[in-house]
């Protein structure tokens, strides 16, 4: 008698413990006590991940995920069409990819999508095998997407740019791909993934030679600035909110070169997709000197 009573109590422990993970799947937010705990971003960061991983091992989709079913109600609400130029945004804190398009020259926001993962923790990427995902501007063309990708569909970033390589740092095939597994990678779940690919398809298609990319650590707010003030990469940091302010200021991708081992950037026009090549130069002759 002992032994099924054995089965029939594993079966309810088993039962319920399904319940329970659906329930933080599906239900729980992060903890109120959780911003509290040491390491701060990183503690926040690392429970994120898990939920998200959970969320996507029960296939379900990201927090916060677009209606994809309404595709094409959402392009006509936006007022925009698959061969729009397109500009993309990423907040690792956040684990939020914005995809921008333009209309009447210039951006608007037409989706966020959650990340499912991305590896690290806030700060650049330096070199090969470090497993961190990277933070700058880049720029995406054609030869960089690989629709046969073993994570459904990528593109590659094009780590490591002229910024990059000035630095010293190493590292290839950075990308944002489908699946939700991440090694300096950003990982969108193959349905999100879909939708990202056929609009930055469309859009290089469509005559938009590249698409520039800007990865950020965090939304670049006073208030996350000055969180981060002690961070020892708050240099570089503030020299990315420089690009994204003017981004925000103008909706219209910055002029965005490389000089003296430093960002440079100029305000974008009105009409401008963000097609050039990020380049080591100076733009002017002070920077020169």
């Amino acid at each position: 008698m002992l032994q099924p009573r054995r089965g029939r109590i594993g079966r309810i422990l088993g039962f319920g413990a399904v319940l329970l993970a659906l329930a933080v799947v599906g239900f729980i937010s992060i903890p109120v006590w959780l911003p509290k705990l040491p390491g701060g971003d990183a503690a926040l960061i690392k429970y994120e991940r898990s939920q998200r991983l959970m969320r996507w091992s029960f296939g379900l989709p990201m927090p916060g995920e677009p209606d994809l079913a309404s595709y094409a109600d959402r392009l006509k609400s936006a007022g925009v069409a698959e061969g729009a130029p397109v500009l993309i945004r990423i907040f690792k804190s956040e684990f939020e990819l914005e995809l921008w398009m333009q209309r009447d020259g210039v951006f608007q926001l037409f989706a966020t999508y959650p990340i499912c993962r991305w590896s690290g923790v806030l700060g650049p990427k330096l070199q090969q095998g470090d497993r961190q995902a990277p933070e700058g501007f880049y720029t995406v063309d054609s030869s960089a997407l690989n629709p046969n990708s073993r994570w459904y569909r990528s593109f590659n970033l094009g780590f490591p740019n002229a910024f990059d390589r000035a630095h010293g740092r190493t590292g290839s095939l950075i990308m944002v791909h489908g699946g939700c597994g991440s090694i300096g990678c950003f990982a969108m779940t193959n349905a999100q993934m879909q939708e990202i690919w056929k609009l930055v398809t469309g859009a290089l298609s469509g005559g938009q030679k590249r698409f520039q990319v800007q990865v950020f650590p965090f939304r670049m707010t006073p208030e996350q600035m000055a969180k981060h003030a002690s961070s020892p990469a708050i240099d570089f940091w503030k020299s990315l909110k420089t690009g994204n302010d003017l981004f925000e200021a103008r909706n219209v991708p910055p002029k965005v070169t490389v000089c003296g081992r430093k960002y440079q950037f100029e305000p974008g026009e009105k009409g401008s997709a963000g097609a050039d090549s990020i380049d080591d130069k100076c733009t002017n002759e002070d920077a020169k000197s």
